[in-house]
């Protein structure tokens, strides 16, 4: 997991937040969470490397 953390700023239509939240809620996780995971996924399909990136050497999805 990551060390330090830094703020995104997102802007979105207020409903659509409104349901994000509400489905996090349903699903017991934060929409920091989600959001985190979403980013971590992009990443890996388009290929982008960063520093503190976990590393599959197992050859497994994770």
């Amino acid at each position: 997991m990551e060390q330090k953390t830094a703020r995104l700023t997102v802007l979105i239509d207020p409903t659509k937040k409104n349901a994000f939240e509400q489905l996090c809620e349903s699903q017991d996780v934060t929409p920091s969470q989600v959001v985190r995971q979403l980013i971590r996924e992009y990443l890996e399909k388009h290929g982008a490397t960063y520093a503190n990136q976990a590393q599959n050497t197992s050859g497994a999805p994770e």
